[in-house]
């Protein structure tokens, strides 16, 4: 096999190195993948790491090659001849006469080692598999395990090389421990040892993909010698983070269900997230056209906004330009403005029209966030400690709604360490979960907001506006994106992030005079027909008595719409339930709100009955 097509991966380099050098090595990582095996004339096969090791072992000299595991005990690799060779391998080697033997016995184990070490006929070893649960915690070791730990630490020292071959050349009797993590050993037994070695075993990167890819997708309708290679490039891309036992299991999910290698993406879909059908082709596209007009109807005085994020959400669903490599989030929008212009809002609003109703968005308050382990919410927490069992509360819900809007509200009050897991988020797609789950983002459209660049800190540490709504909005725009930019790359050193982002900051303008007062009829229009829906009366208010509550209701508009909206609840509705908890009004009747009143502090409204409907 050409080394462009499929090179040796570097834990296998490394181990070869150090077979003249150490006598045992400890492999930990990705320990429970198909491992790829070049058999020359461009034949490729794919094993278990403990056969992979098994063929490159006897490959390089080694005469006997032994596994052992806690519940198979000793075993023989499945091409070192007939039963009656393997027995007598096991005989020599582990003193084992029924080659099926299937017990577990450490004391056993703990002889084979020592035989190990005085086997003189040439280079052997053993492979011990699954050597994490060779104990219940490597503190906490039981006598017979301690012991065995300790000779095989003694064994390690007193190894010698074993010479073969015409050149001379040695190896060890080497003892290979396959473990979860390094940890899961003694420490006493792993740290310092000078004849030891860890490899640890990396996901498999795009050429060993690509190396299987070939051979899986071959056997699919549609992959002839012109589809060929861009099905492979893409099967490759959208494999990002898995592990070739994945790509398996993708290519079987698709002769099962009878996709054709022109759909291995819907393949690489249905695996990652269990959805059979794709939900972003049964957005209905006539409501998305339309878009504009039903944003608008909510969101008032941003139609640069509104323009650009269904720009991004048609771009979601028609996959133009879709370079989702590692299946990267359908879409990605970082809302910044001041207070009260509509962020939330449009986030509300694009979830109704994707899915028909507002509050199927995930939503989190990332001021939620502001401590540095609080991440632990977000993901879970780690094996051993308190909440391990519930899961994060991220990750719990997409992994429930895959295909959903996630909004990280005031995305800037997170601790930064909390960014840190958008990284993977927005770069790959997916999200490592505390109990070692991967979730998956590919289905996703994901709103941050912010109030990032309203304010800026001076030379001398004071907070001072950065704009105002006396600049135009370009300008407003400029300050706001070169402030967010200052942040992420000088204050929180997070420029990567902000790189993830890209060119999807949509700065809100100011809610300007002739916008106040729209959104002010808007308020005041929902809150008078929610009265009459609710008392059964026909509720009226005279156009002096409307002019003068705008005036005070849009008098400052520092907090923007939310402020007119808190303005028309201390101004008009308290004053109005106070009026009609006295009136007592009668159901069918009409009145009407006549004039408003200051007095002092306090807003009256005069309310007078006009007739029956």
């Amino acid at each position: 096999m050409s080394d462009d097509l499929h090179e040796r991966p570097r834990w296998l380099r490394d181990l070869t190195r150090f077979l003249p050098l150490k006598s045992q090595f400890v492999l930990s990582g990705n320990i429970k993948d198909w491992q790829l095996y070049d058999h020359g004339n461009n034949q490729i096969g794919w094993y278990s790491l403990k056969e992979q090791l098994a063929l490159e072992l006897s490959g390089l000299g080694y005469k006997h090659i032994v596994y052992f595991n806690p519940a198979r005990g000793f075993d023989i690799p499945f091409f070192q001849g007939s039963v009656s060779e393997k027995q007598e391998i096991l005989q020599r080697i582990a003193s084992i006469s029924d080659v099926n033997q299937a017990n577990f016995n450490i004391d056993n184990f703990t002889q084979t080692l020592e035989r190990l070490v005085s086997y003189k006929d040439a280079p052997v070893a053993i492979i011990s598999d699954f050597a994490s649960q060779y104990s219940i915690s490597p503190d906490h070791l039981s006598k017979p395990e301690h012991n065995a730990f300790t000779r095989a630490l003694v064994n390690s020292q007193n190894a010698t090389l074993q010479p073969h071959g015409e050149d001379g050349k040695g190896f060890y009797n080497s003892v290979i421990w396959i473990v979860d993590k390094e940890g899961d050993l003694p420490d006493w037994f792993v740290i310092g040892n000078p004849k030891l070695r860890h490899i640890p075993i990396s996901k498999p990167n795009p050429v060993a993909r690509r190396a299987m890819a070939d051979s899986l997708l071959s056997g699919l309708k549609g992959f002839d010698q012109q589809s060929r290679p861009a099905i492979i490039n893409r099967f490759v891309d959208e494999t990002e983070g898995l592990l070739l036992i994945d790509l398996e299991a993708i290519t079987t999910l698709a002769r099962s269900e009878s996709l054709g290698a022109d759909e291995i993406s819907d393949a690489v879909r249905r695996y990652k997230i269990g959805v059979t059908e794709d939900p972003w082709q049964k957005i209905n596209r006539e409501k998305i056209r339309n878009g504009d007009a039903f944003i608008q109807t909510r969101v008032k005085g941003q139609n640069h906004a509104v323009t650009h994020s269904l720009d991004i959400i048609k771009r979601a669903i028609t996959g133009v330009g879709n370079t989702r490599r590692g299946g990267r989030p359908r879409g990605v929008i970082f809302l910044a403005g001041p207070t009260g212009v509509g962020k939330t809002e449009l986030a509300k609003t694009i979830t109704s029209l994707l899915f028909g109703d507002e509050r199927a968005y995930i939503r989190f308050d990332m001021s939620e966030f502001s401590a540095e382990h609080a991440d632990q919410r977000l993901i879970g927490a780690p094996p051993g400690y308190v909440g391990y069992d519930v899961g994060g509360e991220l990750t719990n819900a997409v992994r429930e709604k895959p295909f959903s809007v996630v909004l990280f509200d005031e995305i800037e009050k997170a601790h930064p360490r909390i960014l840190d897991k958008f990284l993977q988020v927005l770069d790959d797609g997916v999200l490592t979960s505390g109990r070692g789950d991967q979730v998956y983002f590919s289905e996703t459209f994901i709103i941050f907001t912010s109030n990032l660049g309203i304010y800026k800190t001076s030379v001398d540490g004071v907070r001072e506006p950065n704009v105002s709504p006396s600049e135009k909005y370009p300008e407003v725009s400029r300050k706001v994106k070169a402030e967010i930019e200052r942040y992420f790359k000088l204050e929180i050193n997070r420029p990567e992030l902000l790189n993830r982002i890209g060119e999807n900051i949509i700065v809100f303008d100011f809610i300007r005079d002739e916008i106040a007062h729209t959104i002010y009829e808007m308020i005041l229009d929902g809150h008078i027909s929610s009265v009459n829906e609710q008392m059964d009366i026909s509720l009226q208010i005279s156009e002096s008595a409307k002019e003068e509550l705008r005036k005070i209701c849009t008098a400052d508009l520092g907090n923007g719409g939310r402020g007119i909206r808190n303005q028309l609840e201390f101004h008009f509705i308290n004053p109005l339930s106070r009026v009609l908890f006295d009136l007592e009004p009668i159901s069918r009747e009409t009145y009407l709100i006549k004039s408003v009143e200051r007095q002092d502090s306090r807003t009256n409204l005069k309310l007078i009955k006009i007739s029956e409907r």
